[in-house]
């Protein structure tokens, strides 16, 4: 633990808060616009962030107006899965309070932007009525837990359900702060009890935690902080989990300290064990995490740093379990999920893409209208991917022919154009993100369509690669486990580009071109992509082969040596 005077800021603010309730509470009976600089802190572990309009804009003079201070608000759903009366009040929620819109996020959560700081109470209150939250959605603490798509209704997965929400509930923070600001309950005591497993200053920083079953990947195990896989016993019921820990995405340009990284392999656990282990791979980073550098602070860098055999060997003797190392690990795959499948109850899922996670009404496609229409229609569970789509669950055989005449109606093809987009994820980045260096979000439709020209040409549709896009290095659509990573770097519209994850995403890339501009990317990539062609094995994917032909030959190329 750093001695005190080394402490980042935001660790004297968490220490400051009265457990997360800082002056939260009297901005929001004030009707302010916006928080003080040390509540901007604190009510990320509410689920929010405040931000700020960055696209500049004129009066009728032509002079610059303030931009509006505005609120992104983001829930917590375990595994991403919605009954049918869950998922219609968010989409109210978006007609009543963020424009009309909501977002799918890698995270199977659900975002609204652009919301009043006088609304937040009232989307807090309706969605608490339907037994969700926000509570630790954003935060130095455990967020929300994700799990492996269950389109089929397969029993074996369905168990997965009980395992991500005592998850879940298990990291969820003690104190009383989100009742009591958002929800209308009296604080009892002025001095609350340290949290048993946050403490008084939770964690260095977010932790990120993945469940599914071994060979299903489905969750990009990979990039968590922690993952479980789990294995099944002769009856089909779980036995046990392969632990995974360290995995991360952040990164800064130019730092090498700091950089994206895949999770190790501790090994495997019984069933019993789960929450022991979990509890010392948590509050491991807890103790060890870096609390003087937020840029270095993820869990990732105890691992690299102390090492793997010792961060298993410390985990051991928090939680008296026994790693199994010899246990073999199945090969994973990431199965698709787009499109009907037959579930084994007899009823139908349809996964249906939803480019970059944005739920509104475009022109001609009014999405969010029909899928507000279907679901409540036919009274549908869903399930939001770690892709940014939304899988419809439980639609009768009788209904499907219905289904497929409403999306007609309303001109919405649940597919992809083409390959390329199955899996393409963007983050918003502008003009909401205050983190944001360059355009993602608006841009990535012009980006897909000029590299699908270029696959389109050289006829590598059957091998499209996974591409993704952020608009700052922080990584939030998980670019560097993509075999094409987008990257801005640089205002303006400069971007690095990372390549040599893969589509199972059980390694993360490096960067092979820097400072590219927006325009030149896809020429950028032809290059590479005629080389992969020429030289490529046979139904080799893009990602293998550059690992095969190597990084500094690919830079070389790229003209980046």
């Amino acid at each position: 633990m750093s001695e005190e005077n080394e402490l980042s800021e935001v660790e004297h603010i968490k220490s400051a808060s009265q457990g997360l309730r800082g002056k939260i509470g009297a901005t929001v009976e004030a009707g302010s616009e916006e928080f003080g600089d040390d509540d901007r802190q604190l009510i990320k572990f509410h689920g929010m962030y405040q931000q700020k309009d960055r696209d500049r804009r004129k009066d009728e003079q032509g002079d610059f107006i303030e931009n509006p201070t505005s609120f992104m608000i983001r829930g917590r759903i375990p595994g991403g899965r919605l009954t049918a009366k869950q998922y219609l009040v968010w989409d109210e929620l978006g007609d009543k309070f963020a424009g009309g819109a909501l977002r799918l996020t890698t995270r199977q959560s659900i975002q609204m932007h652009t919301i009043r700081l006088t609304d937040l109470r009232p989307i807090m209150q309706a969605v608490d009525k339907v037994n969700l939250s926000t509570m630790g959605a954003c935060g130095d603490v455990v967020r929300n837990v994700t799990q492996a798509l269950n389109p089929w209704g397969r029993s074996d997965l369905n168990q997965l359900d009980a395992v991500a929400q005592l998850l879940s509930d298990h990291f969820k923070y003690k104190s009383k702060a989100y009742a009591e600001v958002w929800l209308g309950e009296k604080q009892l005591n002025s001095e609350e009890d340290e949290d048993p497993i946050y403490g008084k200053t939770y964690l260095p920083r977010k932790f990120k935690i993945a469940v599914t079953l071994a060979g299903d990947n489905s969750v990009d195990i990979y990039t968590n902080d922690m993952g479980f896989a789990a294995t099944l016993d002769k009856d089909g019921k779980i036995e046990g989990y392969f632990v995974f820990a360290g995995g991360g995405l952040g990164m800064t340009h130019n730092k090498a300290d700091t950089y994206p990284r895949a999770a190790d392999l501790l090994g495997w656990v019984p069933i019993k064990d789960l929450i022991s282990v979990a509890d010392a791979i948590v509050t491991s980073h807890r103790d060890f995490g870096d609390r003087t550098n937020r840029k270095h602070a993820r869990l990732k860098y105890v691992l690299a740093e102390k090492g793997v055999e010792w961060f298993r060997s410390e985990v051991e003797r928090r939680s008296n379990a026994k790693f199994d190392k010899i246990k073999p690990l199945p090969k994973w795959e990431t199965p698709a999920y787009l499109g009907w499948t037959l579930r084994e109850d007899g009823t139908y899922s349809l996964g249906l893409h939803t480019l970059s996670g944005r739920i509104k009404d475009f022109p001609e496609k009014p999405l969010k209208t029909a899928l507000k229409d279907i679901i409540s229609t036919f009274d549908l569970d869903v399930q939001v991917t770690a892709d940014q789509d939304l899988v419809l669950m439980g639609i009768k055989k009788d209904d499907r022919a219905n289904v497929e005449s409403k999306l007609r109606n309303y001109n919405i093809d649940p597919a992809s154009p083409k390959p390329l987009y199955d899996r393409a994820l963007a983050c918003p980045a502008l003009p909401t993100c205050g983190l944001a260096l360059t355009e993602s979000e608006r841009v990535f439709p012009q980006l897909l369509e000029g590299i699908q020209k270029v696959l389109d040409k050289l006829q590598l549709n059957d091998r499209a690669p996974i591409l993704r896009m952020t608009g700052c290095p922080n990584g939030c659509a998980r670019p560097y486990s993509a075999e094409v990573g987008i990257v801005g770097q640089q205002a303006g519209g400069k971007y690095s580009l990372f390549f040599g994850g893969n589509p199972e995403g059980t390694k993360v890339g490096q960067y092979v071109a820097k400072k590219i501009a927006f325009a030149d990317i896809p020429g950028q990539l032809e290059k590479a992509f005629e080389v992969w062609k020429k030289e490529g094995k046979s139904e080799e994917r893009f990602g293998d082969f550059v690992e095969r032909y190597g990084l500094d030959k690919i830079r070389e190329l790229l003209g980046s040596m």
